[in-house]
């Protein structure tokens, strides 16, 4: 056991292993940031089509009353 964890820290010194789990981490950074954005982007979207419903609305209702 105890050759296995020294191997195991022997691996997570070396420079490749510290490499990729730095791009693992960018790449788990930037799959979080890309989905965020899209979240943003579509409560955009659906707000200005509310809005769009909402003047539409007004507008009819202005059209019954007048």
């Amino acid at each position: 056991m105890e050759q296995m964890i020294d191997a195991y820290n022997q691996i997570a010194a070396s420079p490749e292993f510290r490499e990729l789990e730095r791009l693992r981490q960018r790449a788990s950074e930037d799959e979080a940031n890309a989905l965020s954005n899209a979240r943003k982007q579509e409560r955009m979207i659906w707000q200005a089509e509310v809005e769009r419903l909402r003047a539409e609305i007004v507008e009819l209702r202005a059209k019954l009353n007048g």
